[in-house]
């Protein structure tokens, strides 16, 4: 049977305006977004091409640039956009009301 659980994660605070803040859970590295809208979104760290920590590319409207090659991923779908190919899982976040960011994860 598979439960879901939230976790928290960081304060909205720690998070840079446009940037983003690193997470592992379990064997994965998790990047967590903030956009200039102040949107928050979860996706894996790990550029489906070359493998690069997208967490250290630059934020743009709800996407991502890879710092390794410049392929974008979009941050609502993992999806590479353009002529690209690639996709990297995303999470569901949450800002509660206490300004923290929760990460939901499946268990069981």
């Amino acid at each position: 049977m598979t439960t879901e659980t939230w976790i928290d994660l960081c304060g909205l605070a720690d998070i840079p305006l446009r940037g983003a803040r690193r997470v592992k859970l379990d064997e994965d590295e998790i990047a967590i977004f903030r956009t200039a809208s102040n949107t928050i979104y979860a996706i894996n760290n790990r550029c489906p091409h070359k493998g690069g920590p997208l967490s250290e590319g630059i934020v743009h409207d709800t996407g991502v640039t890879c710092p390794l090659h410049a392929l974008i991923i979009d941050l609502e779908t993992g999806q590479a956009r353009g002529a690209d190919t690639g996709c990297v899982r995303t999470y569901p976040v949450e800002v509660r009301e206490n300004q923290r960011v929760f990460l939901k994860a499946s268990a069981g």
